[in-house]
């Protein structure tokens, strides 16, 4: 990718990402390796080549590891305690979020599936400016 071709609505920017996220496409970057970068990074963390090409990912994978936050940063208080994931799509690529289920209701290996959402007051509260209406990735147990 020449610095021509990296502009700030790229999906391989954050904006870009979140972008794509909103039109309701998760996407990422395919090294040449074979890595799944999820956002998408124009050097892979893996090999540190720079032959990447963008995919559309699937929303579904399984919960990989996960923890309850009882103790939340003081603007999501009163959502806690809630569940964290990472789970592994079903590309291979891992990505970390939120999961509408209880702690105990959760394992690792449970089939997920990723929504995307609008974010909360709150959520847009703590936010930079450029990131208040980024859409929010809550997985789902199915």
């Amino acid at each position: 990718m020449t610095p021509e071709e990296l502009t700030p609505d790229s999906p391989f920017t954050l904006p870009g990402f979140f972008d794509a996220l909103s039109d309701g496409r998760l996407v990422a970057a395919v090294c040449s390796c074979g890595e799944v970068l999820v956002p998408p990074r124009t050097a892979c963390y893996a090999c540190g080549g720079r032959d990447l090409e963008l995919e559309d990912q699937p929303r579904t994978g399984e919960i990989y590891s996960y923890t309850e936050v009882r103790t939340a940063p003081p603007a999501f208080e009163d959502d806690a305690p809630y569940t964290v994931a990472v789970v592994e799509l079903d590309s291979g690529a891992r990505l970390l979020g939120r999961v509408d289920a209880d702690y105990d209701a959760v394992a690792i290996g449970d089939d997920v599936e990723l929504r995307v959402r609008d974010p909360t007051e709150a959520e847009r509260e703590i936010a930079l400016s450029h990131e208040q209406d980024w859409p929010i990735h809550v997985f789902e147990t199915v």
